[in-house]
């Protein structure tokens, strides 16, 4: 029920509460653990994901066998990648014995003050800080000139004590306005309600409010155990929350979280979307949960990064996407394969390819770029294959596709391919036996 405050819009706040979400999974996974003896060879979890002129730059904290979480960044020139991990990673390392960041630094979430000045706000924690019963999370404050880096910590860090996971930062006015988690595990392991602090400038004072701005639904609800952190933005009056709502288990990395929405006028009552969980785990295959949800407007479509955990895979967390397209008609290109070369009589995978749900998609063009070697003799094939579930795929192709050889020369072409149940993946070829093909690229173009 919208709260009784009187400023309200009433006809604003209705259609805000049922506003139409068209859910298009992303190619997933779209980010994964670096190899043995990287500083993230463990384990990655999502953060912000910003734009800066021509590129867009994802955030995340990763943790190897040897460290705990640190953070790093990856770039690319599409919402839906591929993306490329920065050399320099990790941008923002934990803190040194004794400092109050020394366990690990995580949850970042960046705001651009001008050209040359970037804000970083992230969580913290040392190891000898085990206040029970809820181990206590910091906020610090790091500058760069560049969302590269280099990062810089404020010299007053941290600049609040126990303010949880940050989730995001909008200023309003002349007040900045911090939604974090908090308290951690209020609610369940790791788990919480999201709450508000205010500050006239980035690096404080800050004022922690006491009640949540949202709270975990009422016992059997989907979002009974209460949320990680979760990014608030700010656009023509309204704040906008995209969220990830927890049905807790006893083991942390086994909670199953769906995404929800809601909004507020004020930024403190905020209102759950009447239709939610607006993108449910199950209608993504082999997908657990949804957690540290990270959105990203460009209209009209809505980028819901977050940490992606699987059914079939026991702890493994890796990065994934989520589309919600708002009007119709729309049409989104989709990153399917990025291979530097094919071998001889070589094919990829059919893990290769993420799946492609095809619930939402009337029409679907098909494209395929790659150089030949000037010796090259045969073609590329595509094979695509069809599912029901996402998992389980057809051994019977429903349509095959061949993409001519010109030896030398780069080759670009698409194909147009008509859906076939819920999800489709496909599978490239190379029919020659002598010369591998170099820059093969794969992409889809879905439409309504």
């Amino acid at each position: 029920m919208t709260p009784s405050v009187p400023e309200w819009d009433s006809t604003l706040a209705a259609q805000l509460a049922c506003r139409p979400f068209i859910h298009i999974p992303g190619p997933n996974p779209i980010l994964t653990p670096g190899p043995t003896g990287a500083w993230d060879d463990r384990i990655i979890e999502a953060a912000d994901v910003v734009k800066d002129h021509d590129t867009y730059y994802l955030y995340y904290h990763g943790a190897s066998a040897k460290a705990s979480y640190q953070l790093g960044v990856a770039t690319a020139s599409h919402p839906l990648g591929p993306w490329t991990k920065h050399p320099d990673n990790p941008v923002l390392g934990s803190g040194q014995p004794g400092e109050w960041d020394h366990h690990y630094v995580g949850c970042a979430f960046i705001l651009r003050d001008r050209t040359d000045k970037y804000y970083m706000w992230y969580s913290g924690r040392s190891p000898d800080d085990t206040a029970t019963p809820l181990p206590h999370h910091h906020v610090g404050l790091a500058t760069a000139p560049h969302p590269l880096g280099p990062w810089t910590k404020h010299p007053a860090n941290p600049i609040i004590r126990n303010f949880g996971y940050v989730g995001g930062v909008v200023k309003v006015g002349d007040r900045f306005h911090m939604y974090n988690e908090h308290p951690i595990g209020a609610s369940g392991p790791d788990y919480g309600p999201i709450s508000v602090a205010t500050s006239p400038a980035p690096e404080g004072p800050w004022q922690v409010e006491a009640d949540p701005v949202l709270r975990p639904g009422e016992m059997g609800e989907w979002d009974d155990g209460g949320f990680s952190e979760a990014k608030v933005t700010h656009q023509d009056g309204v704040y906008h929350m995209f969220y990830g709502g927890a049905k807790l288990h006893p083991t942390r990395l086994c909670t199953k979280e769906s995404i929800g929405y809601a909004f507020s006028l004020d930024g403190r009552h905020f209102v759950k979307h009447r239709d939610n969980p607006i993108v449910p785990r199950d209608r993504v295959p082999d997908a657990a949960a949804f957690a540290e949800v990270h959105s990203y407007v460009e209209h009209p479509f809505i980028y819901l990064f977050h940490t992606l955990r699987y059914v079939s895979r026991g702890t493994d967390e890796h990065l994934g996407v989520q589309v919600l397209a708002t009007q119709r008609p729309f049409t989104l290109r989709m990153p399917l394969l990025a291979r530097d070369h094919l071998d001889t009589s070589g094919a990829t995978a059919l893990a290769d390819c993420p799946p492609m749900s095809c619930e939402h998609i009337r029409r679907i063009g098909l494209s395929i770029e790659c150089a030949y070697a000037p010796q090259a003799t045969g073609g590329l094939k595509l094979e695509v294959k069809s599912s029901v579930d996402g998992v389980n795929y057809d051994t019977e192709d429903v349509a095959i596709f061949g993409v001519p050889c010109h030896p030398g020369e780069t080759v670009r072409q698409t194909f147009r391919l008509d859906p076939v149940g819920m999800h489709m993946k496909l599978v490239v070829e190379n029919t020659d036996s002598a010369c591998e093909v170099r820059n093969l690229r794969l992409f889809a173009t879905l439409g309504d």
